[in-house]
Order: C-alpha cells, then sequence, then structure tokens
C-alpha cells in the first residue's frame, strides 16, 4: 500500500467543520424562533399617585375564570412590598393554592401587589429617635401612602376590577408595622388584616401606646386580626426591643377591645426566622381568616 503525504496545495478541503458551523447556527436561530407560549402569572399597571407625586407600579393577579365585565365579583387582597422581585409571585402562588376547589380554603381573589420606591418612607410614621433619623433619612412618610391606599388605589381597583368590597392587607417586617398603624387608625380599610412580624420596635413602640377607633365598643365592623411571629429577639443594631414580645403585645391590646366585632388570632411561630417566616404565616393565616381554625 502506497502512503500518500498532503501538502497544503494538495490536501482535500476541510468541508465537514463548516458544514456543522453551518448546522451550529441554524439550530440557535430556530431555539429564537421557538414557537413557545409566555407563562403568564398576572399583569402590571403603573398608575400616577397624585399624594405621592410619582408613578407607581401595581402588579394584579386575576383568579381562574376572572373575566373583565362579569357578574362575578372577587375579594381582594392588597399585598405590601408586592413586587415582581419581591413578595408578589410566592404569594399568589399561596392564593392560587388556597383556593383549588378540591382545598376550598380561600375563594378565588384578586391579588393587588404594591411595588415598592422607597419602603422606609412609605411604611414609618415620623419617629422621635435621633440615631434612626439619621439612618434612615427618608422615614415618616405612611401618612400619605396610607392616604394613597383610601383616595387612590382602591379606588382604581374597585372602578377597573370585578371586586365584591372585601378587602385583605398582607404585611411583614416594616409592612407589618404599617398594616398595625392602618388597622388603629384607620382600620376599615380593610376586613382582614395579615400583620406579620411587624417592626413595631420603631421609634421606641410608640404605636403600641396609641389608642383607636378598633378600641372601642362602638366599633362595630367585623374585623378579622392574623398576627404571626417568629423566634425573632433583638433587632440588630436598631431598637433593644424584642419582637415577639411586641407582636403579643399589639395582640393583647387588639384582644382587649371593648368591640365585639373584632377577632384576634396570634400565632407565635419559634421555628421561623424573620427571614423565612413569611410563607408558613400566610399559609396559617388563610386557614384561620378563612376556615376559623
Amino acid at each position: 500500500m502506497q502512503n500518500k503525504s498532503y501538502t497544503t496545495k494538495n490536501a482535500p478541503k476541510m468541508k465537514a467543520p463548516i458544514s456543522f458551523l453551518i448546522f451550529f447556527i441554524t439550530a440557535i436561530s430556530a431555539a429564537a424562533k421557538d414557537d413557545g407560549k409566555p407563562f403568564v402569572l398576572g399583569r402590571t399597571v403603573e398608575i400616577h399617585s397624585a399624594v405621592l407625586s410619582e408613578n407607581r407600579t401595581i402588579n394584579i393577579y386575576l383568579p381562574e375564570g376572572y373575566k373583565q365585565g362579569d357578574t362575578a365579583k372577587y375579594p381582594v387582597i392588597y399585598l405590601l412590598d408586592g413586587g415582581a422581585d419581591e413578595d408578589f409571585i410566592h404569594i399568589v402562588g399561596l392564593v392560587q393554592f388556597n383556593s383549588f376547589p378540591w382545598i376550598n380554603r380561600v375563594p378565588g381573589s384578586i391579588v393587588v401587589g404594591i411595588a415598592n420606591v422607597d419602603r422606609k418612607r412609605d411604611f414609618t410614621y415620623p419617629t422621635t429617635i435621633k440615631q434612626d433619623k439619621e439612618k434612615y433619612p427618608t422615614t415618616g412618610g405612611s401618612a400619605r401612602f396610607i392616604t394613597f391606599l383610601m383616595k387612590e388605589l382602591q379606588p382604581y381597583i374597585e372602578k377597573n376590577y370585578n371586586t365584591n368590597g372585601t378587602r385583605t392587607i398582607i404585611g411583614e417586617s416594616l409592612g407589618g408595622l404599617l398594616a398595625a398603624e392602618i388597622l388603629l387608625k384607620e382600620p376599615t380599610l380593610f376586613d382582614k388584616y395579615i400583620i406579620i412580624s411587624p417592626s413595631l420596635w420603631w421609634d421606641n413602640g410608640s404605636l403600641l401606646n396609641r389608642d383607636g377607633p378598633v378600641l372601642s365598643a362602638d366599633f362595630q365592623r367585623p374585623l378579622q386580626v392574623y398576627i404571626g411571629v417568629g423566634k425573632e429577639g433583638l433587632t440588630p443594631g436598631l431598637s433593644p426591643r424584642v419582637m415577639e414580645v411586641d407582636a403579643n403585645v399589639l395582640a393583647d391590646k387588639i384582644k382587649n377591645t371593648k368591640s365585639k366585632s373584632v377577632s384576634v388570632y396570634f400565632d407565635y411561630l419559634p421555628q421561623e426566622s424573620h427571614a423565612t417566616i413569611s410563607h408558613q404565616a400566610v399559609y396559617n393565616a388563610f386557614r384561620v381568616l378563612y376556615l376559623g381554625n
């Protein structure tokens, strides 16, 4: 057998790599033109707030079978920290799961997630603590944010969606502080309050000393309140207050109301921390507020 040696001049042309490259580019192009459909969880709207002097992003989940203009009406769950990269996706998952027909723990509900712009500004009332003023210079705007909820956001949702007038608020941490403030100052804004690990240390716990219409015997609007807290201990670097104790004090304060139309459930979850409590607390709250156990 004769051995052949090839020079560059008479070497066979290397077509295989070029063919492979063409195949690779074609495959990428085909993948880019994949006809798969987007997985849509909800919709996002932007509304202008004259009260806050800014645009706000609102994420909205509509329950299975929802049709605009239909006669069916739905309760609304307002979620603080409701951005797509915050709590909106996993809270919507809990709502959807608990509203499956074979579970039927929660009625089909509209979820309104309020994305944050400056949560320290929006979720806190003015503080007298110098250290907190210096560390968080934008704080103290909760009154305006509550007005935004009452006069702008709720009317917008009720005008544009099939609502039945029943409203729940979910707030955790500073969001829990805001929900507690609303409960004491403007309790009729919501029918159900889910308050999780509230930052009641703010202003050295001054909210716990506040009275409100919900504590009066004359208050007749039915309200359900869930307060959940994990094993959290001292708030690091902020206030020498124990969050579990403050949450318990808030629960006792509401339980001591002279009104017979307000019910309160306190839930201590020692296996959860400030970072992990959200899912379990909301799950428990749905069971308590809707099933009563």
